[in-house]
């Protein structure tokens, strides 16, 4: 398993991953698999989506934003940072991918996101490789 740290810099944001999973990958010379993605945050999360067009990125934090804003009078939580925690719920804490001639098998458009919703942080994913 390999352990990717990275620095995010907004309080909400997704970072692309896809060439920091496929340089994983491409270590681990494995032809064949799968690879599993993982983020260990309660308020980070992992997706794969639209990867050609910035705009999409921008468009679904908009979206997510709306829908769950950051202040709530209706919100307990003592840290002051619940939106994030549920954006994270919502995400998902992993994403799998299959391998096949050592690549990462995504679609035309599609990409790996870091999505952060309680920064600017530390960061840091895993990625586990597995032949099959």
């Amino acid at each position: 398993m390999t352990r990717i740290d990275i620095q995010t810099t907004h309080s909400t944001e997704m970072l692309p991953i896809t060439p920091l999973v496929q340089q994983t990958v491409d270590t681990s010379l494995i032809q064949q698999g799968i690879c599993h993605i993982y983020v260990p945050h309660t308020t980070a999360a992992v997706t794969i989506n639209e990867n050609a067009d910035p705009m999409v990125v921008h468009d679904v934090l908009h979206a997510v934003n709306s829908l769950i804003p950051l202040r709530d009078p209706e919100y307990r939580h003592m840290e002051d940072n619940s939106a994030a925690h549920v954006k994270a719920i919502l995400f998902g804490a992993s994403a799998t991918v299959p391998i096949e001639n050592a690549r990462l098998v995504l679609g035309t458009w599609q990409g790996i996101f870091f999505c952060e919703f309680d920064g600017p942080r530390q960061r840091h994913f895993f990625v586990k490789v597995m032949a099959g």
